[in-house]
């Protein structure tokens, strides 16, 4: 199965920790994040993995050119010339996984959870979603929006009220925040505009008026986002 981990953001949140060294490579408990998704991933099955590079490129190449698993096919896509952030990330990298036309995941590189992607592939499968979105009950400022069949309906900043959909009525929708691990399937690249940088969060809100995404609520377990400031610190005591 293949997958994608999200690699090529600057940690600004981590710095002084990214001044000299890529996020992806900031260790915890000794073990570089990417390292770690990797392993996360291909713990379920998930051997083909795609890594998008742009801070530090060449310092995440020499890692990966170590990184040795007969079981695990790595490849990369390059976006030295420009960050194209989530969404436009996973269009540029379209061509890797419309091979087959299976379900993907896809990972932020500074998650750690220990959410069973297992069970979370078979709720997408179960549910023929054209995208599923790991979320928790947990404090975060934005929020996602979901009816009570945890299907997606809009996006909420909890301090300000703003609203995507604009005006979106939020009665009766329930809020979770968003783990940054989804299970997507292929038919998501016939939905793209033909914008080459974008956030595929705001793709979500703005295909889930006509398609069907669903959230994969795992709240209780394990999970922590390593770029916030003393995160690591805190990820080093949770995942030993």
């Amino acid at each position: 199965m293949k997958a994608m981990i999200f690699a090529a953001g600057l940690g600004t949140r981590l710095k002084p920790l990214t001044e000299h060294i890529p996020k992806a490579l900031v260790k915890v408990n000794d073990k570089p994040l990417l390292e770690r998704s990797i392993n996360y991933l291909a713990k379920y099955g998930f051997n083909e993995i795609i890594i998008n590079i742009h801070h530090f490129p060449n310092e995440v190449k020499g890692f990966l050119s170590y990184f040795n698993d007969k079981n695990i096919n790595i490849s990369i896509s390059d976006e030295t010339d420009m960050l194209l952030e989530t969404g436009g990330g996973l269009k540029k990298a379209a061509p890797f996984f419309l091979e087959n036309k299976a379900p993907f995941a896809l990972v932020n590189v500074d998650i750690l959870t220990d959410l069973d992607l297992s069970k979370m592939l078979a709720f997408h499968n179960e549910q023929n979603s054209i995208a599923t979105l790991a979320v928790m009950k947990r404090n975060s400022s934005r929020q996602l929006l979901f009816d009570q069949n945890k299907t997606l309906k809009g996006w909420q900043n909890v301090q300000t009220n703003e609203t995507k959909p604009p005006n979106l009525d939020c009665h009766n929708l329930e809020s979770f925040a968003f783990s940054g691990i989804h299970i997507v399937s292929t038919k998501i690249f016939e939905l793209f505009d033909e914008r080459q940088k974008f956030s595929i969060t705001d793709t979500y809100i703005n295909l889930c008026k006509s398609w069907k995404i669903k959230g994969f609520d795992h709240t209780g377990d394990k999970f922590i986002d390593v770029g916030k400031p003393g995160s690591v610190e805190q990820a080093s005591l949770m995942f030993e």
